[in-house]
């Protein structure tokens, strides 16, 4: 059964079409930059990347090809740190019309609001698709205050 968006999936998805919509250039204003108290921390884009396991057509991504993906690609690109969690996604093919539901890794990532942050993000999401042949990796990128 389909859920309505609560309010704070539909924020995230505000923020993500800002972004894209904004040309990928910075997503905080001076003015958003200024307001992270010392308290809070730094300016900083979270990034919510959500891969999914199927493979195109072919047998599920197993453990170990995430496992060595991860390895090869996510922590040479992001060796300061990020955070992977499971989750079950399902989205709408835009071929079959068919709804698909599957095993997701949900990577989220707090990076300076920066030009080589942003490809980074996109780096680790081109290989995605790249080496599991899928159609897109989901991402939502909006502006927060950070310390670490």
């Amino acid at each position: 059964m389909h859920q309505p968006l609560s309010l704070r999936a539909a924020l995230r998805c505000g923020w993500c079409c800002l972004g894209v919509l904004g040309g990928c250039g910075p997503l905080l204003s001076g003015t958003a930059a200024q307001r992270c108290s010392v308290q809070q921390g730094t300016p900083v884009i979270v990034f919510e990347l959500f891969f999914g396991r199927g493979a195109g057509g072919t047998p599920d991504v197993t453990a170990r090809a995430w496992e060595v993906f991860e390895t090869e690609v996510i922590s040479s690109i992001l060796p300061n740190g990020y955070t992977l969690f499971d989750a079950t996604g399902a989205w709408l093919n835009p071929v079959s019309q068919h709804p698909i539901r599957e095993r997701t890794k949900v990577l989220l990532a707090a990076l300076p609001d920066t030009a080589n942050a942003r490809t980074a993000i996109s780096r680790i999401r081109t290989a995605y698709q790249v080496r599991f042949h899928q159609l897109a990796v989901g991402m939502i990128a909006m502006p927060a205050c950070g310390s670490f």
